[in-house]
């Protein structure tokens, strides 16, 4: 899969590298290419595919607890910071979490 063609895996990209040079000064340090790695896998496992919700609005939490929370961290520094550095990134991740209420594939039961 190529990450690039990925807009998910692009906005976590480009996210990551904004934290890791603010609070690691390097980039990439091991922490944030585990961080990344951690997201191209759980990303490319979405029983949703295609029709991906954003994370936050999906009703299959699928992050471990300690990955959850460090891509927060990240989303909740990167985040406004997106606008200005790339603002057409930023838009487009905006207008994606706009449709919260896509439906799983046949082969996943709904949770009630």
């Amino acid at each position: 899969m190529n990450d690039w063609k990925n807009p998910e895996i692009q906005t976590a990209r480009v996210m990551i590298d904004l934290f890791c040079r603010q609070f690691h000064h390097r980039k990439p340090c091991r922490e944030c290419d585990e961080l990344l790695e951690y997201v191209k896998r759980k990303i490319g496992q979405c029983p949703y595919a295609d029709g991906k919700p954003a994370c936050s609005h999906c009703t299959i939490h699928c992050y471990r607890k300690d990955m959850r929370s460090r891509i927060r961290e990240v989303m909740r520094y990167s985040g406004p910071r997106m606008i200005y550095r790339h603002p057409a990134l930023a838009l487009k991740h905006l207008l994606r979490r706009r449709n919260p209420h896509r439906t799983l594939p046949s082969c996943f039961p709904e949770k009630d």
